[in-house]
């Protein structure tokens, strides 16, 4: 088995929710919408298509002719606004394979992508795009193998829906839990199901409690969690990693500092997700995170 085949790599190229945030107080830990990259087993992933992706885009134009497999999460603007900037989906002879879950409102992922790249929200359409593309519609929790990946998906708690994934490979897990809100009294069962054992858990903690919680700008209802729940989940789902992901864009480089402070003390085998870095899940755990 070559060394691409016995790898399983997250890499990181969008971590913030909402919006983008570009400047000079997010340097440390990247303004750029939600977007990973995974290699495992061989195979390219790509986890939702913010911003990110178009860093991502470029950067894989020197491994072309590309067979990329692609999951979505949802469709919110914070997940899908580089897709039209993805160059290698402009480039004949790449295969992209791109997975979704149907709207509420029966839409389906092509519909969706589709949508965002018509006049007058866009200058090309997405049938421009040149590479051989295949739009996979797929039901809530469905499991897709990739060979010997299997990646399933459970509902998320979060307005218009929205599914995380668990991705599996000898022996190892990753569990993406993106834009989810947590239940007041109890934890949410598809979460830990997602998460259970797996070596990193990558999840949805856009806010603290204390802004969650906020009398004059409360955020419950919005659809997203806090580091706090994060550790809660990672400890009852017996988590080896918590990846704190999906910042907000008012947080800068010392809040989350901060942020990354409070985790390690109440969970020490965690980090706070910065744009580049990689995750190694065939390393121990003291030399998991590579940069």
């Amino acid at each position: 088995m070559s060394d691409t085949e016995n790898q399983f790599l997250v890499r990181f190229w969008g971590v913030r929710g909402s919006i983008a945030c570009p400047g000079s107080h997010t340097v440390r830990y990247g303004g750029n919408t939600s977007c990973l990259e995974m290699r495992v087993g061989g195979r390219l992933l790509i986890f939702d298509g913010g911003t990110g992706l178009r860093e991502l885009g470029l950067k894989l134009l020197s491994e072309m002719p590309l067979d990329v497999t692609m999951f979505f999460t949802h469709s919110h603007w914070d997940h899908i606004q580089g897709f039209p900037f993805f160059v290698p989906a402009f480039v004949p002879g790449n295969k992209i394979n791109i997975y979704g879950a149907i709207a509420p409102n029966g839409s389906t992922i092509e519909q969706r992508l589709n949508d965002q790249m018509l006049h007058p929200n866009f200058p090309v359409p997405l049938q421009i795009m040149g590479a051989d593309m295949k739009f996979c519609d797929i039901d809530v929790g469905e499991v897709v193998g990739l060979g010997d990946v299997k990646v399933e998906n459970l509902l998320l708690n979060h307005p218009g829906e929205a599914v995380g994934y668990r991705v599996s490979w000898n022996g190892r897990a990753a569990a993406y839990i993106s834009d989810t809100e947590h239940f007041p009294d109890r934890l949410d069962e598809n979460v830990v199901r997602l998460a259970k054992d797996a070596d990193i858990m990558i999840y949805d903690a856009t806010y603290t409690d204390s802004e969650y919680n906020n009398e004059k700008s409360s955020k419950v209802g919005w659809g997203h969690s806090t580091w706090q729940e994060a550790v809660k989940v990672a400890k009852a789902a017996n988590v080896r990693q918590l990846v704190i992901f999906h910042h907000d864009p008012l947080h800068n480089d010392d809040f989350m500092d901060e942020i990354a402070q409070d985790t390690a003390e109440q969970f020490p085998n965690s980090v706070v997700a910065k744009e580049g870095m990689v995750i190694d899940l065939m390393a121990a755990p003291e030399s998991a995170v590579l940069a």
